[in-house]
């Protein structure tokens, strides 16, 4: 069939005009529906295909109670996400959901609670249910559709949780900078109120301890896991003087060990001779960085295809088994670390 006009935007009552049809057997085609003689249902998908048409979301929704469509909602599109997000994305290929990546909290002004904000926007007319990284506050069984948090808040978690084993990782971490012979080890610490900053953290002090180390306030910083927060921490640990400065860091996330490596080289400091840097994640620039880092590895795709499948569970009004889903962090020593200069 050959159109000699194209509709700016079609409708679905161009549709029904085009094919000789009424707005309904559109309707009951374009919707998957019985009923439609097969020659019929040809020609109106023919004329769908030839204008571009395509049914909205929200009004199928408003029909039938569920969009096919599950958000994944994140503060911002960074190398962590990223990698969650190619998990999700390959688990859904199993599914007949589709996906809508939202970043609702990339805004300085906005990052407070921007995924309660989010799911009244998006919750029960355009997404089923959510995947949502890193939230700034505790999710409930409260929200509308379900929700499976991944690196859940501080706050006390109802809904199922999907993170690495952060004490184990960080704990790792401070013992291979330990054993190195570092003693002045200074840690970045994650955003506040996340579960894995305050794990982290744990995970280095109890390194530490086990040394016959303390911990020293004075080497203990917020990073925030974002480079711009890590800067300022970064240049006033690196400013000491020699014999207070920290001859190793370990911080909690790979950005921030990044741009502590960057810092490190305008004030001067070698890495690894002068200062050995550790991350958290293992996000693929660890690896091609100068010096390639040494980090903790997450299963970071996993765990995003863990958290989609924990949700079509819940979607699908069958019983989940582990609501709080913890996989193993391992350490992936590269470059950036060796023994302290007195040692060499």
């Amino acid at each position: 069939m050959t159109l000699t006009t194209r509709p700016s935007r079609a409708t679905i009552t161009d549709v029904a005009r085009i094919a000789g049809v009424s707005v309904s057997t559109v309707s009951k085609v374009v919707n998957g529906r019985d009923g439609i003689a097969a020659a019929t249902a040809a020609r109106v998908l023919s004329v769908v295909e030839e204008l571009g048409y395509e049914t909205s979301i929200v009004a199928s929704s408003l029909r039938r109670s569920r969009t096919g469509v599950i958000g994944v909602l994140l503060a911002d599109f960074e190398p962590y996400s990223t990698e969650l997000l190619k998990g999700i994305s390959r688990a859904a290929e199993e599914t007949s959901y589709e996906l809508l990546a939202y970043a609702g909290g990339n805004d300085d002004g906005k990052r407070s609670n921007w995924e309660r904000r989010s799911l009244s926007r998006l919750g029960g007319t355009l997404i089923d249910g959510a995947v949502v990284v890193a939230p700034t506050m505790s999710m409930t069984n409260g929200t509308s559709i379900p929700v499976v948090a991944i690196d859940p808040h501080t706050g006390i978690e109802s809904v199922p949780t999907v993170d690495g084993d952060n004490v184990a990782g960080a704990r790792a971490a401070t013992d291979l900078l330990i054993g190195l012979g570092h003693r002045r080890i200074a840690h970045l610490g994650g955003r506040p109120g996340l579960e894995s900053s305050r794990l982290r953290r744990e995970g280095y002090a109890e390194a530490l301890k086990g040394a016959g180390i303390e911990v020293d306030p004075a080497l203990d910083r917020i990073g925030g896991y974002r480079a711009d927060l890590t800067d300022a921490p970064a240049h006033e640990l690196l400013r000491l003087p020699a014999g207070v400065r920290p001859t190793a860091i370990f911080a909690a996330n790979d950005l921030s060990a990044l741009h502590v490596i960057e810092v490190a080289r305008e004030l001067g400091l070698r890495v690894p001779q002068d200062l050995s840097v550790v991350g958290f994640d293992d996000i693929p620039e660890s690896s091609i960085s100068s010096p390639p880092l040494t980090t903790v590895t997450q299963p970071l795709q996993q765990m995003g295809a863990d958290a989609l499948r924990i949700l079509i569970s819940l979607l699908a009004g069958d019983a989940v088994e582990e609501q709080h889903l913890r996989l193993p962090a391992t350490l992936t020593v590269r470059e950036s670390v060796a023994a302290p200069p007195s040692v060499h």
